[in-house]
């Protein structure tokens, strides 16, 4: 068989003008994994109320960290991908969840190529309803429909591998050196608390009451809280970082229902206000610098960090496409396809 990947990340506007962000954020905000109630009622809450809200503001954000070649998650995933097609020996293909640069496009490329067999890497270090899970899906959904003789494997959950700690601990590291800071905070995407109860496979387990996360169960295989959780456990023990110097937190919440706790901006706040002047913020949810990251965190969070008295506060980059990452993923793929 020949073999080739597929790499996907979460995808972009076309440009930071609002009609493009309307477009992208009605494709993303439709997906029934992100925001998981019924039909009627998601077209009601996103084409009734968000998109005739939200997309000046989101273009204006975006506006803030757009690159001159492009969005700045695009440009990074396709220099990630041009780097680790340099180190493997068949077709890398680059794919978005939503977005132009579609997965069906994406697999186009590579059976264009005479690939036959997939290895199709979701780029999220945690399993997630609204990430990899709705990739998987929408994957095979594609293959059956279109490429019916394709074959599709796909990467797990890579939050715990020990290859993986080491590289994003490493990373943290290398951008920490020099830098003044008293507390790390390890900071999330959130996600509504229904979905980790939604995806705990014994129904009983996920209660999010402080000790689920820590006690051993099947249910974690799932667990987006507990998985973001074990890699700031992992980092940290690499790190040899005390207990009181870093804490975690869950970012970009949406609607009134409860999401994970605590929030990243409520964090940064209540740290500033008990006088905490140096901090620093990683993103390990993330491998790619993105809106997020670059206007949510390094923008947003240095400027209420500053309000509540705050002096330094450094934002560690994504992993992105540094060569330690690269490497790590030239290997599963070449593991896979041994």
């Amino acid at each position: 068989m020949s073999k080739g990947v597929l790499l996907v990340n979460l995808g972009s506007p076309d440009s930071p003008e609002p009609k493009d962000v309307k477009k992208y954020l009605g494709e993303f905000l439709m997906d029934e994994r992100v925001i998981d109630v019924p039909l009627w009622a998601r077209n009601l809450l996103v084409k009734g109320i968000i998109l005739n809200t939200r997309p000046k503001a989101s273009a204006a954000a975006y506006k803030k960290i757009w690159w001159e070649e492009g969005s700045p998650l695009i440009v990074i995933s396709e220099r990630l991908k041009s780097k680790v097609q340099e180190q493997v020996d068949f077709p890398v293909a680059l794919a978005m969840r939503y977005g132009s640069m579609t997965i069906k496009k994406g697999l186009q490329e590579l059976v264009d190529k005479g690939v036959d067999e997939v290895f199709l890497i979701p780029l999220y270090p945690q399993f997630a309803m609204a990430t990899t899970e709705t990739i998987l899906v929408l994957a095979e959904d594609i293959r059956k429909e279109h490429f019916p003789d394709l074959k599709i494997s796909d990467l797990p959950a890579f939050y715990n591998n020990e290859d993986y700690i080491e590289v994003l601990s490493n990373s943290i590291k290398k951008n920490l050196e020099g830098k003044n800071y008293d507390h790390l905070l390890f900071s999330y995407h959130g996600v509504p608390e229904r979905h980790i109860r939604k995806r705990d496979i014994t129904k009983s387990h996920c209660k999010i009451d402080g000790s689920c996360c820590v006690t051993p169960s099947p249910a974690h295989e799932f667990c987006y809280r507990h998985q973001c959780l074990e890699v700031t456990r992992l980092v940290a023990k690499k790190l040899n970082l005390k207990d009181s110097t870093y804490s975690s937190s869950f970012q970009s919440r949406l609607g009134f229902d409860p999401w994970l706790l605590p929030y990243t901006d409520r964090t940064i706040e209540r740290l500033g206000k008990e006088g905490l002047k140096n901090m620093a913020i990683a993103t390990p949810a993330f491998v790619s610098d993105c809106l997020e990251t670059l206007e949510e965190i390094a923008m947003e969070g240095e400027e209420i960090f500053h309000e509540m008295g705050g002096k330094e506060f450094t934002t560690v980059p994504c992993l992105n496409d540094d060569d330690e990452w690269v490497a790590l993923l030239a290997k599963w793929i070449k593991n896979w396809s041994n």
